[in-house]
């Protein structure tokens, strides 16, 4: 009797087929674990036929990376620029999060991808559409950073593939002793600290609710933004020296 294939695995090779397997597998295994032979793998294919969809693995990624970003689903913006940047950011932040590796691998490339751009695009557009110049639309797009595609580049990220709770950590009895000795030396860290209980996957540390930091600090820029817009600010220094507003 002959073997029944999967019909997954009969659908004709295409880049978008591609792209969607390698982001599934990258969402299951981790980025660390995705290769051009594994991905392949996956397809029922030899990795030479990814190379008529994708040149090579830099491609590959760029593509899953599009694939992520293209998915964002922005609320209905409405004509307030500030709600329109803040849900665009919020959307980039749920979409993202969907796929733990894609802040990951948009930080290694080496220059936007087009998804990545008409993202951009339309942030900016929120901006200059609210009345922001182009000056203090550029400042505004560098002020928040990352925070455009709805993650922070914390002091000390997690390290990539890192699972909280993965090994088990030292005594409670030590783990005091060490705190006291943290304390005695960098007592406004430790007091900082142990001030709220934190997400244990907060890439923040433990006791930080992500989401809750994440929002707090957009607030802060986006009030910020508008204080600036209304003064009609500008980086241009003004004649009696400073800066315009």
């Amino acid at each position: 009797m002959a073997q029944q294939t999967d019909p997954a695995r009969r659908a004709p090779l295409s880049r978008d087929r591609v792209l969607r397997a390698a982001v599934a597998l990258a969402d299951g295994t981790g980025i660390e674990a995705l290769s051009m032979r594994r991905l392949a793998q996956e397809l029922g294919v030899v990795p030479m036929a990814l190379y008529k969809h994708v040149a090579n693995k830099e491609e590959l990624l760029d593509g899953m990376v599009d694939a992520v970003v293209g998915g964002i689903r922005p609320p209905d913006l409405g004509p307030d620029w500030r709600g329109a940047v803040r849900g665009r950011i919020l959307a980039a932040r749920e979409a993202l999060r969907s796929h733990p590796w894609a802040s990951q691998v948009i930080r290694s490339r080496s220059g936007p991808t087009p998804a990545l751009l008409a993202h951009m695009d339309a942030v900016i557009g929120a901006f200059r559409t609210g009345g922001f110049s182009v000056d203090l639309t550029h400042h505004a797009m560098h002020a928040l950073g990352s925070r455009i595609l709805g993650f922070t580049q914390e002091v000390f990220d997690a390290p990539p593939g890192a699972a909280p709770g993965a090994a088990a950590g030292p005594p409670a009895a030590e783990q005091a002793a060490a705190f006291r000795q943290l304390a005695e030396r960098y007592p406004h860290v430790t007091e900082l600290a142990g001030a709220t209980a934190h997400d244990d996957d907060s890439v923040v540390g433990r006791g930080c609710d992500d989401q809750f930091e994440f929002e707090f600090a957009l607030d802060l820029l986006l009030d910020g933004f508008e204080r600036l817009r209304q003064q009609g600010w500008t980086s241009s220094p003004s004649p009696a020296g400073g800066r315009a507003g």
